[in-house]
C-alpha cells in the first residue's frame, strides 16, 4: 500500500484549499486533478508556482514523492476556470475587501519617534539577513516597492501572472534603475515574493537589476491609538544596514499608507491596481510615476517633498514638464 505524502495547501484567488489523500504513487497530474475538484480550474489551466524539481518546473508525469513535499506545503496557483475564460463578467460588487487602508492623521506621525519601536528597528537591523542579489551602486538613490496591488493584482485570477502585471512595469523599472537602486518589500514570505517576481520576469530582466528583497520578517508591529496593532515597513531597517541611504534619498511606493507610518515623509501612496482584466488598458500610474522619479532624481534632499502632491510637482529646473496626468487635468 502506498504511503500518504501528506496534505498540500493551494493558495488561489485569495483563498487556501487543502488537498488531502495524495499518495506517493500520485504524480503532478494527479495533484492537478485533485486541485480541479476543489477549485474548478482545469489541469491544463493551472500553473503551480514554486513547485520545482532540480530547479526546473516538473512535468505532469513526475511522482509527488520525488518532489519531497513537506506536510502542509503551500503552493501558489495561477489559473482561471474555463467558464470565466469563455464569459468574463464583472465580479460581484459585494465581495469583502481583505485589507482596509487608512490615511495617517497628523497625530499618528509621532509613532516614528517612539523608543520602543525604534528598538524593534534596531533588532531587525542586527538580526534580519539580507540576501543581496546585486550590490548597491555608489551615488544612487533608493526606490522601495511593494508588490501586491502596487506592481501586481494578486486577487484576480488568470492563466499566467503576466495577465495580472501592472501596465508599464518593465518600462518603469528600467527608467527608475537609471537613478535608483531598487528594493522589493512585500508583507508576505520570501517564497511568494520570489515566485511572483519570477513569474513577472523581474529578476531576469537585463534592463535593470533588483538590489535585494525584504519579506514580512523585516517588518515590525506598532500600536496606533486610532487603528490598533498593525504591521509596518520601517525604512530604518534598510538605512541601518546601508548608511548611504536615508530619508534624504529614499522613496517608497505602497498602496497602503499604513505601511510607511514609521517613515511618512518617505512614502508615496500609489493607487492600487485591481481587477486587472478590466483596468490593464487604462492604468498608467507607473508611467506617470516614472516621470516623477526622474524629475526628483536630481534633488539632494527628498525630505522636503510632499509626495501626496506628486502629480502637481514642478521641477526646479526650467524646461522640465509636470507630471503628464497633471497636464491632462489642466487641459
Amino acid at each position: 500500500m502506498a504511503d500518504d505524502v501528506g496534505d498540500v495547501v493551494i493558495k488561489w484567488s485569495g483563498k487556501e484549499y487543502k488537498i488531502s489523500g495524495l499518495s506517493e504513487n500520485d504524480n503532478v497530474l494527479g495533484l492537478k486533478k485533485a486541485i480541479q475538484k476543489e477549485t474548478g480550474v482545469l489541469p491544463e489551466r493551472q500553473k503551480l508556482l514554486g513547485l520545482k524539481l532540480k530547479g526546473k518546473v516538473p512535468t505532469d508525469d513526475v511522482l509527488l514523492v520525488a518532489l519531497k513535499l513537506k506536510p502542509n506545503t503551500k503552493i501558489m496557483m495561477m489559473g482561471t476556470r474555463e467558464e470565466v475564460l469563455q464569459d468574463v463578467v464583472e465580479p460581484p460588487k459585494d465581495l469583502p475587501e481583505v485589507v482596509n487602508d487608512f490615511d495617517i492623521e497628523e497625530d499618528e506621525v509621532l509613532i516614528e519617534n517612539r523608543e520602543e519601536y525604534l528598538a524593534k528597528v534596531e533588532r531587525r537591523i542586527r538580526e534580519y539577513k539580507v540576501d543581496v542579489l546585486n550590490e548597491p551602486r555608489d551615488g544612487t538613490k533608493l526606490l522601495v516597492l511593494d508588490i501586491d496591488y502596487t506592481l501586481f493584482d494578486h486577487r484576480s485570477t488568470a492563466e499566467t501572472g503576466l495577465e495580472l502585471m501592472r501596465p508599464y512595469l518593465h518600462e518603469f523599472l528600467s527608467s527608475a534603475y537609471e537613478d535608483y537602486d531598487i528594493v522589493i518589500w512585500s508583507a508576505t514570505s520570501m517564497k511568494w515574493i520570489k515566485a511572483k517576481m519570477d513569474e513577472l520576469g523581474v529578476l531576469k530582466n537585463t534592463n535593470y537589476k533588483i538590489s535585494f528583497m525584504l519579506d514580512s520578517m523585516a517588518m515590525i508591529t506598532v500600536h496606533a491609538p486610532k487603528y490598533g496593532l498593525i504591521e509596518v515597513k520601517p525604512l530604518g531597517v534598510i538605512w541601518g544596514k546601508y548608511p548611504q541611504w536615508s530619508n534624504t534619498n529614499t522613496i517608497m511606493f505602497d498602496d497602503l499608507r499604513r505601511n510607511f507610518i514609521m517613515n511618512p515623509q518617505s512614502g508615496l501612496k500609489i493607487r492600487p491596481f485591481k481587477e486587472a482584466h478590466f483596468n490593464r488598458n487604462k492604468d498608467k500610474e507607473l508611467l506617470y510615476l516614472s516621470r516623477y522619479l526622474k524629475d526628483i532624481s536630481q534633488l539632494d534632499d527628498f525630505s522636503t517633498l510632499n509626495h501626496r502632491k506628486w502629480e502637481r510637482y514642478k521641477p526646479p529646473k526650467s524646461g522640465h514638464k509636470k507630471c503628464r496626468r497633471s497636464e491632462e487635468t489642466d487641459s
